[in-house]
């Protein structure tokens, strides 16, 4: 069977920096942190961690409020998102098709939302006084179903549920379908929400920041010495996916094609990172890419800025791309956007690609000692990237690794 090659042909953002790519860019390009302490969290007993990356909705009144209604904050994010990476794209949704869909995923459903469902359901122990809305707002496929709703998709609806991984899992699955030949395009991502319950999720693990609460724009620190833990953000980030030939047939803008992806279990730890699992999912994913580790430009890390994880990304890395390969990773600028971070930060990686320049990690300014023995990127630097590889890694051992190549089209 003849595989089809799969490109991206259309982005979308909504990040602590604001709505869309270009205010995505210009916060990165400009050095600056979206990371604050937040207001009202420090009256949650137990919780250590007090900063975050919250992005702020705007303009979502254009969403028509019968669509609106089944949106919570996670939602609203994807159908921005969304709509910026169609419009982007230059495609128009066919009424009825089958083979049009979407693929997005996220760690839960609306945080927000459920944590207000369980306050009214708790206070009068009455399942009755939630209404049909917040529903759909809480259920994990919220923001795929909302967007497919929202712009009227009919083929494959999908929700990727892998926590940090899950806007890879989606973008991978969307590469396998339309190579395959069953969709014809797609658009893939993730979104989440920020909350005090996501961050003290992660507080209970002992995996945030916590020495920072006032300082917060000094964390997190992905690979550094005096990094302590990750930073929870929120958003949500959106690619178009579709066959190459479709997209050359329209004289379509051709960000990248997807030539390889993988994802691997530790079976090992719920929590705990594994090297070894790394290893094997990145260089599978560079085997289902047919290029060897010399023919990579550039990683984009995971790089949360946990003491471990960090440690074993780096390791990891190292035994596959030796000490030569530039790394840098986006955390530092906009925290952790959990089930979309994946999709954001290979969206800012394609715009690097497009402009040949190399972003610099935040925050890093004494590499850790377990973490060296890399080509850490501290400062902006121009360079050609022609083959890029995305990591991203979640609880439950679960690791996730995208190969992007740099496409250059002629004109029919």
């Amino acid at each position: 069977m003849v595989q089809r090659r799969v490109v991206i042909t259309g982005i979308g953002v909504v990040s602590p920096y604001g709505n869309g790519v270009p205010a995505l860019i210009e916060g990165i390009e400009k050095g600056r942190s979206t990371i604050r302490r937040m207001e009202g969290w420090d009256q949650f007993g137990g919780l250590k961690s007090h900063v975050g990356a919250p992005a702020e909705l705007t303009n979502e009144k254009r969403i028509p409020r019968q669509k609106r209604r089944s949106m919570g904050r996670i939602g609203l994010f994807a159908a921005q998102a969304a709509e910026e990476a169609l419009a982007d794209s230059g495609l128009t949704v066919p009424e009825r098709s089958w083979r049009t869909g979407c693929i997005i995923g996220s760690t839960i459903g609306s945080t927000k939302s459920l944590n207000d469902a369980f306050e009214i359901i708790l206070k009068d122990k009455d399942i009755g006084l939630i209404n049909s809305t917040t529903v759909f707002q809480c259920m994990s496929h919220t923001a795929a179903s909302n967007v497919a709703q929202y712009l009227g998709l009919n083929g494959y609806i999908m929700a990727t549920s892998a926590a940090c991984a899950s806007s890879l899992h989606a973008i991978g699955t969307g590469y396998d379908l339309i190579r395959l030949g069953r969709q014809d395009f797609l658009l893939c991502g993730g979104a989440d929400e920020l909350h005090p319950i996501v961050t003290g999720s992660f507080d209970a693990l002992f995996a945030t920041s916590t020495k920072y609460n006032d300082s917060p724009t000094m964390t997190p620190r992905p690979f550094d010495r005096d990094r302590d833990g990750l930073v929870c953000g929120e958003g949500s980030g959106v690619v178009v996916l579709e066959d190459y030939e479709k997209a050359v047939s329209r004289n379509a803008k051709i960000y990248a094609e997807i030539t390889g992806f993988s994802t691997t279990g530790s079976g090992s730890h719920i929590s705990q990172s594994d090297r070894e699992s790394m290893v094997y999912c990145m260089k599978s994913a560079l085997g289902d890419a047919r290029v060897s580790p010399n023919d990579v430009d550039y990683v984009n890390a995971h790089a949360t800025a946990t003491l471990q994880g960090d440690q074993e990304e780096a390791e990891a890395i190292r035994e596959v791309f030796g000490s030569a390969i530039p790394v840098s990773a986006f955390k530092g600028y906009i925290g952790h956007t959990l089930g979309a971070a994946g999709v954001i930060e290979l969206i800012a990686t394609l715009v690097m690609m497009e402009k040949g320049v190399i972003y610099p990690t935040l925050n890093l300014e004494n590499v850790s000692h377990e973490c060296e023995g890399l080509d850490h990127v501290m400062k902006p630097r121009n360079s050609e990237l022609n083959v890029i590889l995305k990591n991203g890694f979640a609880f439950g051992g679960i690791s996730a690794a995208l190969v992007c190549k740099n496409v250059k089209i002629q004109e029919k």
